[in-house]
């Protein structure tokens, strides 16, 4: 047996040699012309393919925000679907690409002037108008859901204060120095009474700033939060923000003993503290240890049986911002 596999080896191996000696064909001038013409045959029909697919319409399905014109001012409504929709659009091929490179969701608006006599909005009575938000080369087929439901209740009002919104970054020694100023200062917000009622202010969009060493000025406009069923008016503030130099100032505390009544004396070491703030150049005279306060409490001793008692400031002034507090905890005495 194995003398029959050594000649099955041997023939092999001879077999592979014959054939790796053997010339190998050339391809010659011909075979290689029309190689080349195939393969330009070949990349014209793909350019071809490609120009026919990009430039021919299909059929695109993006999803889209709703917002809502012409809302009847007699009565609210809650909407009973989503505030998403999926719009059927017919675009270039072209369009459709660029448009998954860069997906976004856009957002359509509907009109409810159909509200004052029904409780529904067809889409497909508003095709030309919702066509009449998007570029004249991108057309809209379809919506789905094609039909849109409202359930109507109290309408009421109120108003409602304005809470600014601001994400600044200020330069070098430079903060907020006073109180933020909005005018108005209220808003009247209308709509059903159950979104109304839970409604107890409104925030305005983020005021954004670089290296701000000056006052803010601005309008910002209210925020919704998406309730697309309630009004605002106005719809917008105006805001100033008071923006000046800062500096560090450092002042002593006494330490006062809070739930100390039923021991006979409390002491702590030490019984100061050094408070480190920011506070504006103008006010900085204005602010001494009389504006501040600082306590210890002796129930964390009674519940927690701590071996010190942490520093807990209860009285700090408007605009002053606390950068350290010397020490945070402090040892004490009681005597019973």
């Amino acid at each position: 047996m194995p003398f029959f596999i050594l000649l099955r080896f041997l023939h092999h191996s001879s077999l592979f040699t014959i054939f790796a000696t053997m010339p190998q064909p050339r391809i010659n001038k011909t075979r290689r012309r029309k190689i080349a013409i195939f393969l330009r045959c070949l990349a014209i029909s793909f350019i071809a393919w490609l120009l026919f697919a990009v430039s021919t319409e299909h059929t695109y399905r993006i999803n889209a925000g709703i917002s809502y014109v012409n809302v009847p001012e007699s009565r609210a409504f809650h909407p009973l679907q989503s505030d998403t929709v999926s719009i059927r659009m017919k675009m270039s091929g072209w369009k459709m690409f660029l448009k998954r490179l860069r997906p976004d969701t856009p957002n359509i608006q509907v009109d409810l002037s159909g509200l004052k006599t029904r409780n529904y909005i067809v889409f497909t009575n508003q095709l030309s108008y919702i066509n009449r938000q998007f570029p004249t080369e991108n057309q809209v087929i379809a919506v789905i859901p094609d039909t849109l439901y409202f359930d109507f209740s109290k309408q009421t009002q109120r108003k409602v204060p304005i809470r600014p919104l601001y994400n600044i970054q200020f330069k070098k020694q430079y903060g907020i120095i006073g109180e933020t100023q909005t005018d108005p200062e209220y808003v009247t917000v209308t709509g059903p009474l159950e979104d109304v009622a839970n409604i107890d202010y409104l925030e305005t969009d983020t005021i954004r700033g670089i290296e701000v060493a000056t006052d803010v000025r601005t309008v910002a406009y209210l925020n919704k939060h998406q309730k697309n069923n309630i009004t605002i008016y106005p719809t917008f503030t105006e805001i100033t923000i008071p923006v000046g130099e800062i500096t560090e100032k450092i002042i002593e505390l006494p330490l006062k003993v809070e739930n100390a009544s039923r021991y006979t004396s409390v002491r702590t070491l030490p019984s100061k503290i050094r408070v480190t703030f920011l506070v504006s150049l103008k006010d900085y005279n204005k602010w001494s240890s009389r504006d501040f306060e600082a306590v210890v409490d002796m129930e964390n001793w009674e519940k927690s049986k701590v071996q010190s008692l942490p520093v807990i400031l209860t009285k700090v002034p408007e605009h002053c911002h606390i950068i350290s507090i010397e020490p945070q905890n402090v040892d004490f005495f009681v005597r019973r």
